[in-house]
Order: structure tokens, then C-alpha cells, then sequence
């Protein structure tokens, strides 16, 4: 790769051991793109009933609507990895903020095929999201506090995950409809593709900017020619599901047709899946740079999670007090975050970026798939009927199941923490 210049105006990227202000400001602003994403990413859970009745769609219909996130998320996240990699973040992620502002708008409109281009709008946005926090991350600090700042990253992303439950829900069932909110919200995040514009610093990469446009994924095929890098992929696409497909879309509709839960304690209970991973993320991230240890930290939050999804599914809803499951969950669900270190770790560092789209791809297709097979699983099992309880602890064994696959191929992980590079 060619030695960096910096022209007037630019920025150069922080060493390795340093704090880059301007950087660190930058990363602070994406980290409310990122809040605003997964708020729109879960905001569709609190409102199923109103869009089954707005776009006349069944459980699989709806299940493959709000999946359209998780496909143009899975590809664009490849698109912002190498851009990143290439042009930087000063433009690619105020694109990506305003790709995700007019998709939110236009899930507003009240025509099935327009919410459906709309609902891929804000996947293709939402995909630059983290790559970008993490890139702006790496270049503004150390690199001994990375996996916490991804902690961090992904705590800012699930209070956005929370709030799109237990803020929206009373909003849309209160003085707004379920239309103004997404049209609101379009508006609120073209506010914040401004913002990024203005917080993000310019920089000069290299003359490979100016280069053939296969070039902007050459980076991939170091990072997909490492089988380190899908086994990251898998851990962390198996550890993402019981929160991306259960909690943030089929979450309130089991509290309430499977436990009976009222719709406002349903929300509330849901979002607590959200909240666990507000904790979960950046105490894990900090445990796993402090003892210099990535898997046993991942294996640690798989435990997590397989005991409190079993109780969830297979245990006496009494069992528990309120919000504690969910809570737990979510908790152990911060572990999901640590092989995003790890693919980054496995990889060279001209391909950060690149390294971390991968990641998402990885990630997000795996969820992109089970998400509208697990709505029509769903819908066979129910018989065309309404859901049970049930047919939603036959389905949940798919949560089981992943957990378990993904801290079996845990162990097969490259161990890439400060401990085990400081003995080599």
C-alpha cells in the first residue's frame, strides 16, 4: 500500500499508541448515526398489528418485509468497508446517514412496495454505521482500547435498539401515527448526515483513491481468503440472532400472544433484551482487554445466553421477576461484539475497514436468511392460525441451537488478545 500524505486541510491517522482529537470528536457524532439505526432497525417490533393491517401482509409477508433491512445491510456493509478503506470517512459516512434518512421517510408511506424500497434504504444506510464508528475508533484511539470502544459502539447502538421499543411504542400508540413516526425520524436523521459532515476530518489516504475501482476491494480478498475471518463471521452472526431476529422483531409479539403479557409491559419487557446489551457490551469489551483474552470472555457470554434463553422458552413464565431474562440475555449477547476485535486483529491493518464489513456481511446474512424463514416456520407450525406459546417454544430451540454452535466454534478461534501477543 502506498505511504500516506497528508495535503492541506487533511487529517493524519493517529499511531497505534496515540489519541487523535479530532477523530475521537468524529467517532463521538457517528455514535449517534449508529444510536439512530438501531432504533429504526427495532422500531417495526412495536408495531406489527398496524403493519400487517396497513400493507394486508401475513406473518411470512411481514417477517420478509422487515428482513429487506438485514439483505441491503449485509451487502452494503462490503460497499462501506471498502469505501472507508479507500476515500476515508469525511463523505462515505454522511452518505450513508443520508441514504438511511430517506429510507426511514419513506417506511412511512403507506404503499407496501414503497415502506419495502424504503425498509432496503435503511439497511444499505445503516451498513456504514458501525464500519465507520470503528474506523473513526481505530484512527482517533489507542489500540489497546479498541475492543472497548467497540463495547462502547455497540452500547450506544442497543440503547438505540432499546429506545425504538419503549420510546417509540408510546409515541405511535399516543400523539403520533405509526406513519409520522418514520417520517419524523427521516427528518431527525437527515439532521445528523449534516452533523457527520461537519464533525468528520478530511483525509488523504493514498493515490490508490484515484485507482481502478476493483481495487476498492482488493483489502477482501485478504480478509476472505482467512479462514479466521469466517469463523469471526459465524460466531458472531450466531451469537447476533436471538437479539436480531427474537427481541428486535418477534420479542413483543411473544410476550403477548405467548405469555399473555399487556401490549405497554410486552414493550417494556422486550426492550430490556436492549438494555442488557447496553451493559453487556462495553463491561465485556473492557473484561476482555483487561485480562488480555478474547474467547474465554465469548464463551463466557454463550453461557450467559443459552441459561437465560432456555428459561425463556422452557420454563414457567413466573419463574423469573420481570425484565430479568431479557436483561441477562442482552448482557451475555455483549460477547457477540468481540469477534468484530478479533477479525481486525486475524487481519492487516490497511484493511480495517474492509475487515469489519466482512464482519457485517458475515453477520448480517446469516440473520438476513433466518429472518423470513423463521416468520414462515413460524406460520406453518401456528397452521394459519394466530401464534401460541407453543409455536414459539418449538421455534425458539433455533436460538438454542445457534448459541451452542457458536461457542463451539469459539474454541476454534485465534486467541488474539494483549496476553497471548505479549508471550509471542
Amino acid at each position: 500500500m502506498s505511504t500516506q500524505t497528508i495535503p492541506t486541510g487533511g487529517t493524519k491517522p493517529t499511531a497505534a499508541s496515540a489519541f487523535h482529537t479530532a477523530f475521537v470528536v468524529a467517532w463521538l457524532f457517528c455514535l449517534v448515526f449508529y444510536f439512530m439505526e438501531y432504533a429504526v432497525r427495532s422500531a417495526p417490533s412495536v408495531m406489527l398489528p398496524e403493519l400487517r393491517a396497513a400493507f394486508g401482509l401475513n406473518t411470512a409477508g411481514l417477517s420478509s418485509l422487515i428482513g429487506l433491512y438485514y439483505y441491503s445491510y449485509a451487502g452494503f456493509a462490503i460497499v462501506a468497508g471498502a469505501s472507508v478503506d479507500r476515500w476515508g470517512a469525511k463523505y462515505t459516512i454522511p452518505a450513508g446517514v443520508l441514504i438511511l434518512a430517506v429510507g426511514t421517510a419513506m417506511f412511512g408511506v403507506n404503499v407496501s412496495w414503497i415502506a419495502g424500497v424504503g425498509r432496503f434504504l435503511q439497511g444499505a444506510g445503516a451498513a456504514f454505521a458501525f464500519v465507520a464508528a470503528v474506523y473513526l475508533a481505530a484512527r482517533g484511539l489507542p489500540a489497546r482500547y479498541l475492543a472497548t470502544a467497540i463495547g462502547i459502539t455497540q452500547c450506544v447502538g442497543m440503547l438505540g435498539g432499546s429506545a425504538g421499543q419503549f420510546v417509540v411504542a408510546p409515541l405511535t400508540h399516543g400523539p403520533l401515527e405509526w406513519h409520522q413516526f418514520w417520517i419524523y425520524a427521516g427528518a431527525v436523521t437527515l439532521f445528523i448526515a449534516v452533523a457527520m459532515f461537519i464533525a468528520t476530518p478530511r483525509e488523504h489516504l493514498s493515490q490508490g483513491a484515484n485507482a481502478s475501482i476493483w481495487t476498492t476491494f482488493a483489502p477482501y480478498k485478504i480478509v476472505l481468503t482467512n479462514p479466521q475471518s469466517y469463523l469471526c463471521g459465524l460466531c458472531g452472526g450466531l451469537l447476533f440472532l436471538p437479539t436480531t431476529v427474537f427481541a428486535m422483531t418477534w420479542a413483543v409479539s411473544f410476550l403477548q400472544e405467548g405469555w399473555h403479557v399487556a401490549y405497554p409491559q410486552a414493550v417494556d419487557r422486550a426492550a430490556s433484551v436492549a438494555m442488557g446489551w447496553v451493559f453487556g457490551s462495553p463491561i465485556l469489551g473492557y473484561i476482555a482487554d483487561h485480562i488480555g483474552r478474547r474467547k474465554p470472555v465469548i464463551l463466557a457470554g454463550a453461557a450467559l445466553m443459552l441459561a437465560a434463553t432456555l428459561a425463556i422458552f422452557y420454563l414457567p413464565p413466573e419463574t423469573f421477576p420481570p425484565y430479568v431474562l431479557g436483561f441477562l440475555l442482552g448482557f451475555g449477547s455483549g460477547a457477540a461484539m468481540i469477534p468484530y476485535s478479533i477479525i481486525k486483529e486475524v487481519n492487516p491493518d490497511h484493511a480495517k475497514g474492509s475487515a469489519t464489513g466482512a464482519m457485517n456481511f458475515l453477520v448480517f446474512v446469516m440473520t438476513a436468511l433466518v429472518s423470513p424463514a423463521f416468520g414462515w416456520w413460524m406460520q406453518k407450525l401456528a397452521g394459519g392460525t394466530a401464534l401460541t406459546l407453543d409455536v414459539f417454544d418449538i421455534a425458539g430451540s433455533v436460538y438454542v441451537a445457534a448459541i451452542v454452535a457458536a461457542a463451539i466454534l469459539t474454541l476454534f478461534l485465534k486467541e488474539t488478545g494483549s496476553a497471548v501477543r505479549a508471550t509471542n
